[in-house]
């Protein structure tokens, strides 16, 4: 099958989130499973760092080629991508991010035919992306190139919508018929997520259980109607993880590597992140860890009315993100009162967040929703048990008999999983099943990239 992958980010390429993960391996997983892939997207000018070889195409194209021989393509607009940032900069998303991202939707569409990859499918991922089925639709319905190929959109995030002034939309180059309560328009607004819901061919979402959410108010983000009426197109599929990165038998930025068969050494690991924190290098208090943007999503609010309480359990916290500027000042307060027991870094810092993962007793995942999750997946691997609030992707995969979860959203709850974790670490003997237990756990990309095959293979027959 030829497999058109569209993705806004891409790792190594530039990467702001799991997105970018995802894109970067599901390529690879299609491709050892001998399928044709290409895949596209701009041309950021963070690409250069990534260290890949970077040929030209032509004037308009770069590309590398990633796994043995998938072709990731870059198109180039010195204008609109060579900027530091891939969204915004310290001022906010940029003002011209539609004209940006439409520019990268038809020259994605431009791109297929001048190479001749006639994808049987072009697999979209969230808004940036959502142009390419309105495109198809409105612009090359009767082009025969593209008369075979069916859309598949993967919603990350539906809170992320892309929503732009409608006076914006005689830019696009689309009929205006396609600007509708049928099409892109939103309470009078441009909404491309909501035009890529309506003309892709079918719709799935990174955990089976976030396919659900999105179709409550609670969390359809004022798309739930359009999603109910389509319940029959959408579908959930776990993301995986690259084993080939997060693996503490083969991890290189870590202080000892170890097994599930040969776990002993993990506690060198808790010895240096303990002396990275300024912890007591103690192995009887328990070590938990948040890897995490620091936002309200992903609970800060509810673990900022909790922290006093949580820092005087005999236990220690440490914290590695970047993000909102209220919890970064709650933060290093509490780090300031309590600096036995709580270590902040208000960064990102790739070899450091191996270390956590490593050294870590019980990885933290309050987020108030979690479209996937990736963190609790990577900790199961690394002996770190997942604490977490039940939603999305941590409800799919966390149980009372993996880890710690919490139903209602509210400080007290949080508090009291805590509490559990920390008198769980106690029992050594059952603490050492646990452990053992979650590094066999296997979420690897394999049977995702399986899943993702048997989706292309009924949006193809989709009429």
């Amino acid at each position: 099958m030829k497999i058109a992958i569209c993705s806004p980010e891409v790792f190594p390429f530039a990467k702001t989130g799991g997105l970018a993960d995802v894109a970067g391996a599901l390529p690879l997983v299609l491709e050892e499973l001998g399928e044709e892939v290409a895949v596209m997207m701009p041309a950021y000018k963070c690409i250069r760092q990534a260290g890949a070889d970077i040929r030209k195409l032509n004037k308009d194209i770069s590309f590398s080629v990633i796994g043995g021989k998938t072709k990731i393509y870059f198109l180039e607009n010195e204008k609109l991508f060579s900027r530091e940032g891939i969204y915004g900069d310290k001022h906010g998303d940029y003002p011209d991010n539609l004209e940006r991202f439409s520019f990268y939707c038809r020259g994605a569409l431009k791109l297929l035919k001048e190479i001749g990859f006639a994808a049987e499918i072009i697999h979209l991922h969230d808004w940036q992306a959502c142009l390419i089925p309105v495109y198809l639709k409105d612009k090359y319905s009767s082009d025969d190139f593209y008369r075979r190929t069916k859309t598949l959109l993967t919603i990350h995030n539906l809170g992320y919508q892309g929503i732009f002034p409608k006076e914006e939309f005689a830019g696009l180059g689309l009929d205006k018929k396609t600007f509708g309560i049928n099409g892109l328009e939103y309470y009078g607004k441009i909404n491309l997520l909501k035009g890529g819901l309506l003309y892709a061919d079918l719709i799935n979402t990174v955990s089976p259980a976030y396919s659900r959410e999105i179709q409550t108010e609670e969390l359809g983000f004022g798309l739930q109607g359009i999603l109910k009426n389509q319940s029959n197109r959408i579908f959930g599929i776990l993301n995986g993880v690259d084993y080939k990165i997060w693996d503490p038998r083969t991890d290189r930025h870590i202080t000892r590597n170890y097994s599930a068969l040969d776990p002993g050494p993990k506690a060198e690991n808790k010895a240096e992140l303990q002396k990275i924190c300024g912890f007591k290098a103690d192995p009887g208090v328990p070590l938990f860890a948040i890897v995490s943007r620091l936002a309200e999503q992903k609970g800060f609010d509810i673990l900022s009315e909790a922290i006093d309480a949580i820092c005087a359990m005999r236990l220690q916290l440490v914290i590695l993100g970047e993000g909102e500027a209220k919890y970064r000042q709650l933060l290093q307060k509490a780090a300031k009162k309590h600096a036995q027991n709580i270590s902040v870094h208000f960064k990102f810092d790739e070899p450091l967040a191996h270390q956590i993962y490593a050294g870590a007793d019980i990885f933290v995942m309050p987020s108030r929703y979690e479209p996937c999750g990736l963190g609790q997946l990577i900790a199961y691997k690394y002996g770190a048990i997942p604490l977490v609030f039940k939603t999305g992707g941590l409800a799919d995969t966390v149980t009372d008999k993996s880890g710690f979860v919490f139903e209602r959203y509210h400080k007290d709850d949080l508090i009291r999983e805590f509490a559990r974790g920390v008198e769980a670490f106690r029992d050594k003997k059952s603490w050492a099943a646990l452990v053992r237990q979650a590094m066999q756990f296997d979420y690897s990309w394999v049977e995702s990239g399986k899943k993702y095959l048997e989706l292309y293979r009924k949006a193809v027959e989709v009429r």
